[in-house]
């Protein structure tokens, strides 16, 4: 099983940016302790924060992978394009958020994105990750049998 995780903009400042909100540990130390979580499955990672960029690796990587852990962070509520990305795709995606959203500011309330996606995880920190991975685990095996 192959699955992307995908990370929108400034999530390359995990353990910088807010510790407060979205803890101390980078993402590339969680990445490593995810693979470590998860040994059977080939994980593969991706952070852009350029929308285009999230778009692009949607379409031309949704085909290869049977699923995606996506946290687009600020585009969550703002991108119609990475929602009509999702939408073209055959695989399940996984909305992912280390915060709980609906407890923040009030734009961070609306998401573009939860409609298209198969779930929505958030508030967990971190380990939002390790349950949008073993969701979608479930839902592939489930969609195999």
């Amino acid at each position: 099983m192959q699955i992307l995780v995908l990370n929108g903009p400034n999530l390359n400042l995990l353990g910088k940016r807010e510790p407060s909100v979205y803890g101390a540990k980078s993402f590339e130390d969680f990445y490593v302790e995810l693979g470590e979580k998860f040994p059977a499955i080939q994980l593969n990672y991706l952070q852009s924060n350029l929308e285009g960029d999230l778009v692009t690796s949607i379409q031309n990587l949704a085909n290869k992978f049977d699923g995606i852990v996506l946290n687009a962070g600020g585009y969550t509520h703002t991108s119609v394009a990475i929602r009509d990305a999702i939408s073209a795709t055959n695989i399940p995606v996984i909305e992912v958020h280390i915060s709980n959203v609906t407890n923040r500011e009030s734009f961070r309330h609306q998401s573009y994105i939860t409609p298209v996606c198969a779930g929505l995880i958030m508030g967990f920190g971190l380990e939002s990750y390790t349950l949008g991975v073993q969701a979608l685990c479930q839902l592939i095996q489930n969609k195999q049998q």
